[in-house]
């Protein structure tokens, strides 16, 4: 009995995936362009990081070959255009937590299909304590932000969802 509920609990979680990854025959390369950082505050090490991850992602989950030429089929350009923090919660009339919103405007042209190419805002909320400077924050999440927001951006590039 213990074995069945876990080979269903084990085996439910396959559900919550993405990777659903929808790319047309016809397309088989790809140029990312460096995700500049146009925030007012800026996270020197964010857009290096999260131009790899991105990068490396495509790499290991479409079978699209990466260029650095304009002839590429699917071209994306990013730019991190927000890196706010906020007040999200109060307990006893002082902050308590606050909430880094990271946001990334994402260009995609589809040379072969241009009713498929978008420019979109992909954003993304991180939660810390008000105990936390921004420096120690961004320490402590900048793992999580890069796979939130690469996850994020490849979803809106390559699911039909």
């Amino acid at each position: 009995m213990i074995l069945f509920a876990g080979i269903f609990l084990f085996g439910s979680c396959k559900i919550y995936r993405f990777r659903d990854v929808s790319i047309p025959a016809e397309v088989k390369t790809v140029r990312v362009q460096y995700i500049e950082n146009r925030a007012p505050y800026v996270n020197p090490q964010l857009s290096p990081q999260l131009t790899d991850r991105l990068r490396q992602k495509i790499n290991n989950q479409t079978r699209l070959t990466q260029i650095q030429g304009d002839e590429a089929d699917y071209d994306i350009r990013a730019e991190v255009t927000g890196y706010n923090v906020t007040t999200s919660g109060v307990s006893d009339q002082q902050a308590s937590t606050n909430r880094l919103i990271v946001t990334v405007n994402v260009i995609f042209k589809n040379r072969l299909d241009d009713t498929k190419s978008f420019e979109a805002p992909v954003s993304r909320n991180f939660d810390f304590s008000a105990s936390l400077s921004l420096e120690q924050a961004q320490a402590q999440l900048l793992p999580t932000i890069l796979q939130n927001m690469v996850d994020e951006i490849f979803n809106r590039i390559f699911s039909n969802w």
